[in-house]
């Protein structure tokens, strides 16, 4: 993230707070997660570096490991900057079908300005499944489907968020991407780029790649998306959060 707005005339001294909240933030995870057992895994981000911003991991739900790339909620918050908001007790699944109920919490330096995040991620899958068991007997019905997310590497997260807004701006022209008009291209690239899939590094080329246009073509395209402004978007490009 930029130090634009520090009050500190040395940018070097905004990363070295940075730094320093991030190094004050591990240990609070580890006892956050020794305190809700294994089920528990808290993982901390510095968004300085999206395709490497796992800092410290502490428990194991999703699999993540240090080093390893932001999932796609923190792309999007990512893409929002400063304006991005705390995502408290939300939903997701992981691709082992684990359910876990998650919060992500921003992590700010004495300007404001978002570098990072602390996630809390709780595996609720034994939970939903007796609360599901309970359901039935009771005659209730099965909560609503819950969306898979990709946790792993940054190819693997940016390809993830790429096909689910592909197929979903496909689906909802009932076209493919060959049969889009010029208005509809660019609409899909502003729902990636307000995805936060373009804050990864070497994304447009994935992008391009899965689309089986050229590199030229697809930076044409962002830069028609991003000139137009979010108010252009149409419900095509609305997506519900996923961790």
């Amino acid at each position: 993230m930029s130090d634009e707005g520090s009050t500190s005339a040395d940018p070097r001294a905004g990363d070295a707070e940075r730094d320093a909240i991030l190094a004050a933030v591990t240990p609070v995870a580890d006892g956050i997660a020794a305190t809700f057992g294994s089920l528990c895994e808290v993982v901390v981000h510095d968004y300085r570096r999206p395709e490497q911003s796992v800092v410290a991991v502490a428990g194991s739900v999703t699999g993540r490991d240090v080093g390893g790339a932001m999932s796609e909620i923190g792309m999007g918050m990512l893409a929002r900057g400063d304006a991005a908001d705390d995502e408290l007790n939300y939903l997701t699944r992981t691709q082992t079908g684990k359910l876990v109920k998650s919060s992500t919490m921003l992590l700010r330096d004495s300007a404001g300005a978002v570098f990072g995040a602390v996630c809390v991620n709780l595996d609720i899958t034994a939970v939903q499944q007796v609360g599901t068991l309970i359901g039935e007997l009771a005659g209730v019905s099965v909560p609503a489907e819950v969306p898979t997310t990709t946790f792993g590497a940054a190819a693997d997260v940016v390809d993830a968020v790429v096909s689910s807004v592909v197929d979903a701006h496909q689906l909802e022209h009932s076209r493919p991407w060959s049969e889009l008009d010029r208005a509809a291209r660019v609409a899909l690239f502003r729902g990636l780029d307000e995805r936060g899939v373009f804050t990864v590094r070497r994304a447009v080329p994935q992008v391009a790649a899965r689309l089986g246009i050229s590199r030229a073509s697809a930076y044409s395209y962002l830069a028609k998306a991003r000139a137009q402004g979010p108010e252009a978007a149409g419900p095509a490009t609305s997506q519900g959060a996923s961790a």
